[in-house]
Order: structure tokens, then C-alpha cells, then sequence
């Protein structure tokens, strides 16, 4: 009973109820996309957008922005483009071209934080940035409303396209074969990762989102042999870890999105079980 008092107190916080919405639509979109990433093996793309979108947020903070996604977003998008266009080339493999861009965005992320430091706490701005430490606690509500504004583009996005995103995902080159426009699907799937990537790195940070996308859709798998019943069990997976992880952070005091993605193992390893016993 102490426990749901300590919680319905929190609950009466603006900042509270903001983190709540925002983490439930995050982890409901990063679940949705999770599942084609992973069978695509596409699963690093996450960390290397997750990377280029730390980049940019450094270039904005350095040009005194007010609002930071006026340019992430636009430049995550078009590394996403540019991730499958390089991807497909024979002289680059995906792997290394995702690998190249993630640790160039880094670095040049972190070295124009130090040399145009508009901050006296370097340090703490950068685990904020990658971490995703106390971001979610203090979303504006001009920032609720654009994450809610693209989770629900995200979400029917992927629901109008489900049979063609499916298509893609299991045999691209059937779908192709059959007159499907792959490429075109395959971009909107970057496109829309993209942007989860931009609205998740508030909640988890830049480097925890890829854990929000991949391990609810690993957990879902172990125990599930279909592809609409791993999506649906994926994104209630990824919804009550992130629930159970923002609830935690506030009863125990520990980072937001350290904790999320703790949730996320945790249920991961049980499923493991779960499939072995299974």
C-alpha cells in the first residue's frame, strides 16, 4: 500500500503523466519495428541512427536551437536513406557502412560538445544525451504532443502497410518477383525507424534504444512462432517493461532509461526458459 501511495503522489506531477505517455508510445512503436528489424538483420541500424542522432543533436545545441528535432530528425532520416542505399552497394556491406557512420557521428557529436561547449556540465549533458538519465522527467508539453503526433503516424503507417512490410520481411525477393516495390518499403522501414529512433532518444538515450527496439522483439520470438503474434506480444512486452522501468526509476531513484532496458533483459531471460521448456 505504501508503494501505490508513494505512486499515485508521482502521478500527480505533470512531468510524471508526460513520461508515462511518452514512454508507452515509444516502446509501443520501437516493438512494431523491432520484430521486421530483427528478422531483416537489420538489428544494429537502430545503434548507428541512435549514434547519427546524437551527432545531430550536438550541431543543434551548438547553433542554440529551440527546438533540438527541427534538425535531428531530418538528418536521422536521411542517414536512414542513406544506410540502405550504401547498404545495397557491393563496395560497402551493410554492417561496416552502419558501423562507419555510427562511430563518425559519435565522435563528431562529442568533439563539437567540448570544443563549443555551451554548458559548464559537459560531462552530465552527454550521459543525459546517451543515457537518457533525466530527459524523460523534464518533457515539455510542446514535445508530448510531436512524440504522440509521430508514434500515431508510426503506428498506422505500419498497420496500413502490414501485409507489404510482411511481404518484405520473410522474402524480398518473392515480393519483388511479384511485382512489390521492395525498395520503396524498405525505405519507408528506414524512414520510420528513423523516427523512432528521434522521439525514443528522450525516454532510453541514444545508446539504450536499440535494447528498446530488439529485445522485446528477441523475447517475443523465443516463445512464438508467428509473425502477428511475436509483433502483438512484442509490443505488450516492450509496453509493461517500460511501464514497470519508469515506476521502478521513481520508487528506487535509478536512471530511466538504464532501468527500462533492465526490464527488457529481465523478461528476455525468462523467455529464454520459457522457449527451452516450451
Amino acid at each position: 500500500m505504501e508503494l501505490i501511495n508513494t505512486l499515485l503522489y508521482y502521478l500527480n506531477f505533470s512531468f510524471v503523466r508526460y513520461a508515462i505517455i511518452v514512454g508507452v508510445l515509444i516502446a509501443l512503436c520501437s516493438s512494431l519495428l523491432g520484430v521486421t528489424l530483427v528478422l531483416k538483420r537489420y538489428s544494429f541500424i537502430g545503434d548507428g541512427l541512435s549514434h547519427v542522432a546524437f551527432g545531430a543533436m550536438a550541431v543543434a545545441s551548438v547553433m542554440k536551437l529551440s527546438n533540438n528535432n527541427i534538425l535531428i530528425l531530418p538528418v536521422t532520416i536521411i542517414a536512414a536513406i542513406l544506410l540502405l542505399r550504401t547498404g545495397q552497394n557491393a563496395k560497402i556491406k551493410g554492417d561496416a557502412a552502419i558501423a562507419m557512420l555510427s562511430v563518425s557521428s559519435l565522435a563528431i557529436g562529442y568533439l563539437l560538445m567540448n570544443v563549443f561547449s555551451t554548458s559548464a556540465n559537459i560531462s552530465g549533458d552527454v550521459c543525459t544525451t546517451l543515457f537518457g538519465s533525466t530527459s524523460i522527467l523534464t518533457l515539455k508539453q510542446s514535445e508530448v504532443i510531436m512524440c504522440i503526433v509521430l508514434s500515431i503516424v508510426v503506428i498506422l503507417t505500419f498497420v496500413v502497410f502490414y501485409n507489404k512490410i510482411f511481404a518484405v520481411t520473410f522474402d524480398e525477393n518473392f515480393a519483388k518477383a511479384t511485382g512489390t516495390k521492395t525498395d520503396l518499403y524498405n525505405l519507408l522501414i528506414a524512414v520510420l525507424i528513423a523516427v523512432v529512433i528521434v522521439i525514443g532518444m528522450n525516454l532510453v538515450g541514444s545508446l539504450l534504444i536499440s535494447a528498446l527496439i530488439i529485445f522485446p522483439a528477441l523475447s517475443a520470438m523465443r516463445v512464438i512462432n508467428q509473425f502477428k503474434g511475436v509483433v502483438i506480444a512484442s509490443a505488450i512486452i516492450s509496453v509493461i517493461c517500460a511501464l514497470v522501468g519508469i515506476f521502478a526509476s521513481i520508487l528506487l531513484s535509478t536512471p530511466v532509461g538504464a532501468t527500462i532496458v533492465a526490464a527488457d533483459l529481465v523478461v528476455y531471460l525468462f523467455a529464454i526458459l520459457v522457449g527451452r521448456i516450451k
